[in-house]
């Protein structure tokens, strides 16, 4: 089994919603720092969210903020990604990220993960 899987990616309107999930495995949920890290076409990696596994505080940078929300997930070691009030250019890949050890909820360098997903596309036009 893959460490992380995503799941949700679609296509919205804009204004519309999409709720994404991510299952980890292999390895102590508790430990990890989840993020949602995405990547448009023709631009660079860009940080969404973080959750820390350990004491569920989350950090969310400014673009996104108020719109959505990182959260447990229903099912065991999920973390999910409420996306409402989505705008155009939210469309991108959208991945799982997560950092061991459970260090501090910031926007990660790329460099600083330690394992990702495979992706997910969430696509937002009218």
């Amino acid at each position: 089994e893959v460490p992380l899987v995503e799941a949700g990616g679609g296509l919205a309107q804009p204004g519309g919603s999409l709720r994404l999930s991510c299952q980890a495995s292999g390895f102590p949920f508790s430990s990890l720092t989840m993020c949602w890290v995405c990547q448009a076409p023709g631009k660079v990696l860009e940080w969404v969210p973080g959750i820390s596994m350990g004491d569920d505080t989350t950090t969310y940078p400014d673009s996104v903020k108020g719109r959505f929300t990182i959260s447990r997930g229903n099912a065991e070691n999920t973390v999910s990604l409420q996306m409402n009030n989505l705008k155009t250019e939210d469309t991108a890949v959208y991945y799982c990220a997560a950092v061991v050890y459970g260090p501090p909820v910031k926007a990660f360098r790329q460099n600083e993960y330690d394992y990702w997903g495979q992706g997910t596309q969430v696509t937002v036009s009218s």
